[in-house]
């Protein structure tokens, strides 16, 4: 996989009738949602069923599993994302009948042409931000469309098309995707060097948002004060005379977020710009989420929305799944799952969970533990940040590490979840325990685990299946039988 180059592309309505490959996934089947909806032919294929290929077929569209070149049926576009090698008989069929073929991010943007584009990038951040722009948008009456890179947890969806003028997006920096989009208000959570097999340098990579920013379509900039790489960015904007708005707990913020207070319900803070002040009242918790929706908030008021409005609406998100997402309250344990894989990721939700751990340890009693559930992702990664892991996992009471997802990647010689095991040890977390196979992690949470405990499965790889597995066995448990 290498960068994207940005292409000129057509209205989508003037593009089908569209073929997926690998519809399933979190970047695509959105994006194919919109484009049914919208009345274009819609198909797809991907390599397993699954749930949300079911969802997919209620929305109208023709799913396959399995990959066939016979399944382009009568398409005249056919989309990619960046794991389709060109070997996959659709593409090479794609390829062979000089189809349109278009990476996932053309599409997307085919859908934004003649909306206000508010595009979401960052290193980490960008899923929960994007989500509360948009739900943010729509509690107020603005109607967006919408693309997410996560489902929300109210309506279970990643998208829909709204008849007002916001068009908010998650906006994918690993492969370049960022730099396609008709952008209007560009977002920028963080900028911590990631993705280096594609981009090459950290010098790149940061280099990659300057070039995001200054898209000939953006007029605003919101960036995040706390994050030493976006503080860079904006101080660079504005010696270029852009208009950028900073946000964050840093007293200087134009939007400033102050006086966390976590609560059980979520956590509330105060809210300043300019001479206006109010009360940030989130039903999800984390110092971090009050910074993502100060960003949220930016866009809303440069969108038209009044200060009070933004804040009410707000309030109104409840999460997206896979981030700090309840899985179950059982036996006294409760369980939370989420999508954090990069050390900056995980310290922001074991920091949650541990304000959460010791909320919940006041209202019992009991002496409940933070327990980390952690499954590397990608070998390359696991390579080059094993040691930082390790560092990060010393904020949970006990580390249970799983070995690494690969996804799209090919095994590294010696690069398992060990090289995690060993350097949590070597940093000095309590307890560590290494579980080579998913699927036995829930019987291994289910032995360590007593009632009190918070349990937060970590990782944007499959481990996602432990919380719902875990479930049922602590509900045999006594401590569930007796309430």
């Amino acid at each position: 996989m290498s960068l994207l180059t940005p292409i000129e592309v057509q209205p989508a309505v003037e593009v089908g009738p569209v073929h997926f490959i690998a519809i399933g996934g979190s970047g695509m089947n959105g994006i194919a949602r919109l484009y049914a909806k919208l009345g274009i032919p819609t198909s797809g294929s991907d390599r397993s069923d699954s749930a949300t290929l079911d969802s997919l077929r209620e929305a109208g569209i023709t799913c396959y599993v399995g990959h066939d070149a016979s399944q382009l049926g009568d398409a005249k576009t056919v989309v990619i994302s960046s794991a389709i090698r060109e070997d996959n008989p659709e593409l090479a069929e794609a390829r062979r009948r000089g189809l349109r073929v278009w990476h996932r991010s053309a599409a997307l943007a085919a859908l934004m042409l003649g909306k206000s584009g508010v595009s979401i990038a960052g290193t980490h951040g960008k899923t929960t931000t994007t989500a509360m722009t948009a739900v943010m948008l729509q509690q107020a009456g603005a109607e967006p469309s919408y693309v997410i890179g996560g489902k929300l947890a109210a309506t279970k969806v990643s998208s829909d098309i709204g008849t007002g003028d916001a068009f908010v997006i998650e906006a994918d920096e690993s492969d370049g995707s960022f730099l396609q989009y008709p952008t209007r208000i560009a977002i920028i959570t963080s900028i911590e060097p990631d993705h280096l097999v594609n981009w090459g340098t950290p010098e790149a990579y940061t280099e990659g948002y300057h070039t995001f920013a200054t898209l000939p379509t953006v007029e605003w900039a919101i960036v995040n004060a706390d994050d030493l790489g976006a503080r860079a960015l904006a101080d660079r904007l504005r010696a270029e005379g852009r208009r950028v708005i900073s946000y964050g707990f840093a007293e200087d913020a134009d939007v400033r977020v102050s006086d966390a207070n976590p609560v059980r319900e979520g956590i509330t803070g105060t809210l300043r710009y300019g001479d206006e002040t109010g009360v940030l009242r989130l039903k999800v918790p984390g110092n971090h989420n009050l910074s993502n929706a100060s960003a949220a908030y930016a866009a809303g008021r440069i969108l038209g929305l009044g200060h009070e409005e933004a804040l009410v609406a707000l309030g109104q998100f409840t999460g997206t799944l896979r981030r700090l997402q309840l899985i179950t309250d059982t036996a006294g344990i409760r369980v939370y799952d989420d999508y954090a894989h990069h050390p900056t990721e995980i310290r922001a939700a074991l920091t949650a969970a541990r304000h959460a751990t010791e909320v919940g340890n006041e209202d019992t009693g009991l002496d409940g533990r933070l327990i980390a559930c952690f499954q590397p992702h990608l070998y390359s990664r696991t390579a080059d940040l094993h040691d930082e892991l390790g560092e990060v996992l010393t904020l949970a009471d006990i580390a249970v590490i799983n070995d690494v997802c690969g996804d799209r990647e090919d095994p590294i010689p010696g690069v398992t979840g060990q090289l995690v095991v060993d350097a949590a040890r070597r940093h000095g977390v309590r307890e560590v325990v290494y579980v080579v196979d998913k699927y036995d992690l829930p019987a291994a949470l289910n032995e360590i685990s007593r009632p009190g405990d918070l349990i937060i499965t970590l990782g944007c790889g499959d481990v996602t299946i432990v919380g719902p597995l875990l479930a049922p066995l602590l509900a045999q448990r006594p401590e569930a039988q007796n309430r």
